[in-house]
């Protein structure tokens, strides 16, 4: 089982539009209502690629039954912990182009109460777990060295962990020695302090990160595909040449399938492999949709994997 946590979900309302243009009008060709934040995609992932997800998050309000209403059609196993306001609502605009713009909510203020008992309802599922995914952002009144507390309860329970947000969270999850850390691009940007524009820049990114404390690193580059540092090497995973419709969600899918192909051979290069070609495979998709596993089979044997020593 891989347990995905999800401590900032959203409702995630997408427009599809002719056109987007700046001070111009544009119509409205298709909306979509879904579930949402990075656990919750990851879980959705893992399912359709036949795995075995637990996605666990707080629901709270009107936004938060929609939310599980919406859920239960997904039909894997979820865990909702009660909290005292609304989910957030996340918007995404698209166009045929693919310019995509998208527009979150931070998300509510989290009572102590109420992120003890997500912590509870995390150390509860552990047992049996392969992977526990720490999954987006924290919302107000979390504290940001949570995701290092649920590091250090997983590694108790031997469960292995992957550790995918940002900022001060990212930060500290990665002191807590995670399994495996996966960042994009602006992450590890803000990570180093420091801008990342070249090839010798990510190699040297990776590595860097690395000796911060976690096992691996899977940096996620966008249309550049990935990088990955495990210990003796580097390994780069180049993707096809697409046309990019919707990038929204595709570092999700990244992590996502990396995971899932890591509990099931445990082979690093080939997790990082099928990472890029499900993350690829999701941005070729309209609106914010994650790619199936015929649809990132089809990238994955067109995905080139160079090792670096």
């Amino acid at each position: 089982m891989i347990v995905t946590l999800t401590v900032n979900p959203a409702l995630d309302r997408t427009l599809s539009v002719d056109r987007l243009a700046f001070e111009d009008r544009s119509y409205i060709e298709s909306r979509h209502e879904s579930p949402g934040g990075r656990g919750i995609n990851a879980a959705c992932v893992i399912h359709s690629f036949g795995g075995k997800p637990l996605a666990i998050f707080p629901s709270g309000g009107n936004n938060g039954k929609s939310f599980e209403e919406l859920l239960c059609a997904y039909g894997y196993a979820t865990v909702a912990v009660p909290a005292g306001h609304e989910i957030r609502t996340n918007l995404t605009i698209t166009d045929r182009q693919g310019l995509t713009v998208s527009v979150n909510e931070r998300g509510p203020q989290l009572a102590k109460a109420e992120v003890d008992r997500l912590e509870k309802a995390v150390q509860k599922n552990l047992d049996g777990a392969a992977w526990l995914m720490l999954c987006g952002s924290l919302p107000p009144g979390v504290p940001s060295n949570f995701y290092a507390r649920l590091i250090g309860m997983a590694a108790r329970k031997k469960v292995k962990t992957m550790l995918d947000t940002d900022g001060d969270a990212l930060r500290e999850g990665i002191e807590a020695a995670p399994t495996v850390v996966s960042p994009n691009q602006h992450e590890a940007e803000r990570l180093l302090n420091r801008a990342l524009v070249t090839r010798n820049h990510f190699l040297e990114a990776v590595a860097r990160i690395r000796a911060m404390g976690p096992e691996t690193v899977v940096l996620s580059l966008g249309s550049r595909g990935a990088m990955g540092a495990i210990e003796g090497a580097i390994v780069e995973a180049l993707p096809p040449r697409s046309e990019v419709l919707c990038p929204i969600g595709a570092g999700d899918a990244l992590a996502a399938a990396f995971t899932w192909s890591m509990e099931r051979s445990g082979d690093f290069t080939d997790a990082l492999r099928w990472g890029v070609a499900t993350g690829t495979a999701s941005a070729t998709l309209p609106g914010l949709r994650l790619a199936s596993l015929d649809q990132a089979t089809e990238v994955y044997r067109q995905v080139e994997v160079r090792r670096i020593e």
